[in-house]
């Protein structure tokens, strides 16, 4: 059974760091494409970064691009999102996905994406 698990979530100031973490299991790291997505309270999901795995190839939402991070760990079928210099604005709950589009692996294609793990919580204030 295709599953994604998310950790790392937490409460931080601003400017602080957090990295999450993403267990995938069977089918799921193998796909072409995975990648992380947020939802802010009472907004529409966005796409914060993805990735092609086989590739390494990154892609970076305007907002994420010089201050977070995407990388995998192929080894233990891990997924990461390190995030730096973190502002109120990031506060949202962070997804994994997996199952993107290996043409169009875009943080913008969220809606392509098949599985997604249950999410994670990050607050940042002061």
């Amino acid at each position: 059974q295709v599953q994604l698990v998310e950790s790392g979530g937490g409460s931080v100031q601003p400017g602080g760091s957090l990295r999450l973490s993403c267990a995938a299991s069977g089918d799921a790291y193998t796909a072409d494409c995975m990648g992380w997505f947020r939802q802010p309270a009472g907004k529409e999901r966005e796409g914060v970064a993805t990735m092609k795995p086989v590739t390494d190839q990154t892609y970076y939402s305007d907002s994420a691009e010089g201050r977070f991070t995407i990388s995998t760990d192929t080894v233990n079928h891990m997924l990461y999102l390190e995030m730096n210099d973190l502002k109120p604005e990031d506060t949202a709950l962070y997804y994994c996905a997996a199952g993107g589009p290996r043409l169009y692996c875009h943080p913008r294609n969220g809606h392509l994406f098949k599985t997604w793990g249950k999410g994670t919580q990050v607050t940042v204030s002061s």
